[in-house]
């Protein structure tokens, strides 16, 4: 099949770790990319959102959002409430009703089709035990869907179905990307990938390297198998050299402190090597 250009962004999941995304939102936007397609799971179901709304002001809301740690507040209840929250659910220690109503307070637009840019986001149907696509109807339950992460926020229910966080099936959704036409893509992390795993030492470490194998083995098996004529961009998120292991920041999920940094260092790996390829 013939392809016409297509610009994709394919925006991963990672949490708090998000940040990075919008570093690298900021190198793109400063050297001219812009994006005919945004796909995104999880946070980068957030981010990617927000993009699709509006491209131009994308940067600007995300940078705002990030550096008042807005994302962090969405899951900062107190101790007292979240054991409360888990003793009445069982299932989960926080509310989505913060997410929600920040997802309400940022996004310009409530449907997808009122988007300026087509986008697409990914969650794990609970019942089916499969990837489902959202790309159409209300963009606000989607997003909460692909994000919804297990024991921390609740399955969201849609229709007659119920969803958890879409990284379970799909952490860097770059085959989706393909499978709607995108020619040239660009990779948007949270930057484990670029970090090579090391065996656990620590009883906490064996289920995050086992996660860690499962979503990253699904990327690389689509990197490997790209069709003729695709071109991806993966784009560095500026980590330190050298280390190696789980990111234990990952865990941390409601600490916002080191937030500034991830959006710098993105931002300047990526503005370096969107320079290197221009």
């Amino acid at each position: 099949m013939e392809r016409t250009s297509r610009v994709a962004f394919v925006l991963g999941g990672g949490g708090m770790l998000g940040a990075h995304e919008v570093g690298m939102l900021r190198a793109l936007d400063e050297t001219g990319v812009r994006p005919g397609l945004v796909v995104g799971t999880s946070i980068g179901a957030l981010n990617g959102a927000l993009v699709a709304a509006d491209p131009g002001a994308a940067v600007e809301r995300l940078t705002g959002m990030w550096s008042d740690a807005r994302a962090g507040e969405a899951l900062g209840t107190p101790v007292w409430e979240r054991l409360w929250t888990l003793a009445r659910s069982g299932t989960h220690l926080h509310s989505a009703e913060p997410l929600r109503r920040m997802l309400t307070e940022l996004l310009p637009v409530e449907t997808f089709d009122e988007l300026a840019v087509p986008f697409q986001c990914v969650a794990a149907g609970i019942e089916t035990a499969m990837a489902h696509w959202f790309c159409t109807g209300p963009i606000i339950p989607a997003v909460l869907a692909s994000s919804a992460a297990p024991g921390l926020l609740p399955p969201v229910r849609i229709g007659d179905r119920h969803y958890f966080d879409g990284g379970l099936v799909h952490s860097i959704p770059v085959g989706r990307a393909v499978e709607l036409g995108a020619t040239t893509i660009y990779v948007l992390h949270v930057g484990r990938i670029e970090r090579d795993l090391a065996p656990p030492r620590r009883p906490w470490e064996v289920g995050m390297v086992a996660f860690e194998i499962a979503r990253r083995h699904r990327f690389f098996e689509e990197m490997s198998a790209l069709p003729d004529g695709i071109t991806v961009h993966v784009l560095p998120a500026g980590g330190e050299p050298g280390r190696s292991g789980v990111d234990l920041s990952q865990m941390r999920y409601r600490n916002a402190s080191g937030i500034a940094t991830h959006i710098d260092r993105a931002y300047e790996a990526s503005l370096e090597y969107l320079r290197e390829q221009a």
